[in-house]
């Protein structure tokens, strides 16, 4: 199990936050038990938005730019318009709080298609009214998914061929539940900086 740096990152957050709360219920000061609380529930709502985002079949965004990364040709089997906090279809596509929803087939160089879908506050290549785009995915993980703004016009020139013909597969599914990987480390080290902080006591 591979962990970005931001996992980590909230996952060392999340422990620290917990420590705060169980020493704070367990005798500490007041404010051990109000920051645990806020930092805790600020961590929550942030897992929780990635949940609810993955709930509604949206790829993942790709990690930090020193991971692989690769473009590929798609075809879009379908675009629309959706509010980005409920997920339902929207008829004004300028109305606020939208985001359009890209279903895209990925072909990339190996041969394996795979299907994700993107989500965007804008209508990038203009996808709305086009049946071809260019993709950048981490290779390691295919459900990590964005669309360029700007890709090369090579791969420009490679979607416009794109001649992929065969129905939709099955959308990616992460191997971990989104956040999945902070709250267990969090878990652990909210542990282990309760013991460490009892043993100097």
């Amino acid at each position: 199990m591979r962990l970005s740096g931001g996992a980590v990152l909230g996952a060392c957050v999340m422990g620290v936050a917990l420590a705060a709360l169980v020493q704070g219920v367990a005798g500490g000061a007041l404010w051990l038990l109000v920051f645990g609380i806020t930092l805790l529930s600020a961590v929550l709502a942030a897992i929780g938005k990635a949940a609810e985002m993955a709930a509604k079949g949206f790829a993942a965004g790709l990690r930090s730019p020193a991971r692989p990364r690769a473009y590929a040709p798609a075809l879009v089997n379908g675009a629309k318009t959706v509010h980005k906090e409920t997920g339902r279809a929207v008829a004004d596509g300028r109305a606020q709080k939208r985001v359009f929803v890209f279903d895209l087939t990925v072909v990339p160089d190996d041969g394996v298609p795979f299907r994700a879908k993107v989500a965007h506050p804008l209508d990038l290549q203009g996808l709305m009214t086009s049946k071809r785009a260019v993709v950048e995915y981490d290779p390691r993980q295919r459900w990590r998914v964005v669309l360029p703004a700007d890709p090369p016009e090579e791969w420009r020139a490679r979607a416009a061929r794109l001649a992929f013909t065969g129905p939709p597969p099955e959308p990616l599914a992460a191997r971990f539940p989104p956040g999945a990987q902070i709250l267990v480390l969090g878990l652990l080290l909210g542990a282990l900086f309760v013991v460490a902080s009892r043993a100097v006591v």
